[in-house]
């Protein structure tokens, strides 16, 4: 029994010094360091991104003074725009020039741009770094870029809040800040082999337990009557709507005090759905846009710029059929559209 636990211990520690060789993902620790409902890295923090068992696109990453994953420091500075989002603004699987601020600063050609990304964030997440940028750097002008999913993921619960929220039955706003990681999490933090199969295999306690003691198909699947019908789907799309109002309305009303400047909306679309050619129209999304514009902002329809794009080339948007962030073309397309807007009269 001894000489069975010195083989796995040793197989182990084999194991762990092999993905410390490698460019696994390593542990971010992030917390509320420069606001109460602002999440980020510590300053200064490095560490490695990469994706898949086979450790794709694999990226060095450093946080700037302020915690963010930023080729610049942020400091006052009433010329530099705010490139606001998720991860789709912090981009870790891009080479640093490829990325969102970095092409969008090419295009500005004399304006620094400060890319405030933070992965797994919302709507009423930006607007408290629109607040913080305007309060602290001086920022006028601001350039939101919006993933499809950021309107519903504003409601509490939906694992992509960091702060602000809204209640997701009665809409009232509240707070919901992430808890400091446990002792076992911390340690774990310190084994690239841990890392490896949390961040590479997404090997999780739940997800384990879902795959040995849950349904291996949907209650859907197994029971074709459950299907919404014509008038659930009807109520569900009126949902939407009201879902767009508020979270939209509350979005916009918060970040009113802070924008001086310009503000531009740069929002993604269905972007497989426009390789088919089988784009369908949106009406929550239609809703925002015409909220956003009635708030002074200008938008940018992504759904246009990519339509053209396939019609005059194969070439994918997308990171990869295993990442559906964008690429670099993605990037410099919509990126050229926001300068546009930026720079306009």
């Amino acid at each position: 029994m001894a000489l069975w636990f010195s083989g796995v211990a040793g197989l182990l520690l084999l194991l762990e010094l092999g993905c410390r060789v490698l460019p696994v993902s390593t542990s971010t620790e992030t917390g509320y360091y420069t606001d109460p409902v602002i999440l980020t890295y510590p300053a200064r923090h490095r560490w490695v991104v990469s994706t898949g068992w086979d450790l794709r696109n694999a990226q060095r990453m450093q946080a700037n003074n302020l915690g963010y994953a930023a080729q610049h420091d942020f400091v006052r500075n009433e010329q530099a725009v705010a490139l606001i989002g998720d991860s789709f603004v912090e981009a870790s699987m891009l080479d640093i020039a490829e990325r969102p601020a970095a092409q969008l600063e090419r295009q500005l050609s004399s304006r620094p741009v400060y890319a405030m990304g933070g992965p797994g964030t919302a709507l009423l997440d930006y607007a408290q770094r629109v607040r913080y940028a305007d309060e602290h750097l001086g920022v006028r002008d601001f350039v939101i870029l919006m993933e499809r999913g950021d309107v519903r993921q504003s409601l509490c619960g939906s694992g992509n809040v960091n702060g602000p929220c809204l209640d997701p039955k009665t809409l009232a706003p509240r707070v919901e800040t992430l808890p400091p990681s446990g002792a076992t999490k911390r340690l774990l933090r310190h084994s690239a082999l841990a890392q490896y199969l949390v961040s590479q295999l997404r090997v999780t306690p739940q997800g384990l337990f879902n795959k040995l003691l849950l349904p291996t198909k949907s209650a859907v699947a197994q029971h074709p009557e459950l299907k919404a019908t014509a008038a659930q789907a009807k109520a569900e799309q009126v949902q939407a709507m009201h879902v767009v109002d508020v979270v939209g309305g509350a979005f916009f009303e918060r970040i009113k005090p802070h924008v001086r400047g310009k503000l531009i909306i740069v929002l993604d679309s269905d972007r497989r759905a426009i390789e088919r050619g089988a784009l369908q129209p949106d009406p929550a999304r239609q809703r925002f846009i015409d909220l956003a514009r009635a708030a002074g902002a200008v938008v940018v329809d992504t759904a246009p710029i990519f339509a053209a794009h396939a019609a005059r080339s194969p070439l994918k948007l997308e990171v990869g059929p295993y990442d559906g962030h964008f690429n670099a073309l993605a990037v410099s397309l919509l990126t050229q559209a926001a300068a546009t807007a930026v720079n306009a009269d």
